[in-house]
């Protein structure tokens, strides 16, 4: 993550790729998207550069001096550190087998040269919203008087040093109540919920949601999310 001049946290992208006009070009673009671009002109310095500042997004090229895009995203994918970053691979190399192989390497998404620069942004923001919303949280989570399974879709419910209740919810309300706990004290609209617990494929109306709440709420008790009037929901601080 970077900072634009008002000191705003902004997406870092790292671009690696040996032609210099490319870099130029994406470089422009990315920033006036509200960006923050990093570039390297090789593999080893996109490396090297991933290592230094853990950049949001990668875009990598395949054909590059020192180190190519394949070697380089291997590398990413056994890095505890950088695993998990999304990687777009650019490349002129159009072949199918080629494809595959970046993609079996780890490369979430593969685009043939040339592209045009309004595909790639479009990509880079689908790429990063995936990113966010698919982020790993712990397997289970310790809130107020709460323990979460999500491993076994199970809550436990502390009784006044009498021990725990146990319940199962069903799937949605398990998964609505783990995300709003995983985000202790944020606000989520209705649609964001709609997006991150039913999917952006998934046409489900607002209402639902409100409905999954009142069920969670009248087994756990109406204590633990709060509506945020003309908003949507947010689980207690």
């Amino acid at each position: 993550m970077g900072a634009n001049q008002d000191g705003e946290s902004v997406p870092s992208v790292l671009v690696v790729d040996d032609e210099e006009d490319l870099l130029s070009l994406l470089e422009y673009n990315l920033e006036q998207a509200g960006f923050e671009a990093l570039l390297a002109r090789d593999g080893v310095e996109g490396l090297d550069k991933a290592r230094a500042h853990a950049p949001d997004l990668i875009i990598l090229d395949i054909m590059m001096p020192k180190m190519d895009g394949i070697e380089v995203c291997r590398r990413l994918r056994k890095d505890a550190h950088l695993r998990t970053i999304p990687i777009m691979m650019l490349t002129a190399r159009s072949e199918e087998e080629d494809q595959v192989q970046g993609l079996d390497v780890g490369a979430d998404i593969y685009l043939s040269k040339p592209v045009s620069v309004s595909v790639i942004l479009s990509q880079t923001k689908a790429l990063l919203r995936s990113a966010r919303r698919y982020e790993v949280p712990p397997d289970q989570l310790s809130v107020h008087n709460l323990r979460i399974d999500r491993d076994r879709y199970l809550v436990y419910q502390s009784q006044n040093g009498d021990g725990e209740k146990e319940m199962r919810l069903p799937r949605k309300e398990f998964e609505l109540l783990y995300f709003l706990a995983s985000h202790p004290g944020k606000v989520f609209s209705r649609q964001e919920i709609l997006d991150s617990v039913w999917g952006q494929d998934v046409y489900v109306v607002d209402r639902t949601v409100d409905v999954h709440v009142r069920k969670i709420r009248e087994k756990i008790g109406s204590e633990y999310i709060e509506t945020v009037k003309g908003v949507g929901y947010r689980f207690k601080e």
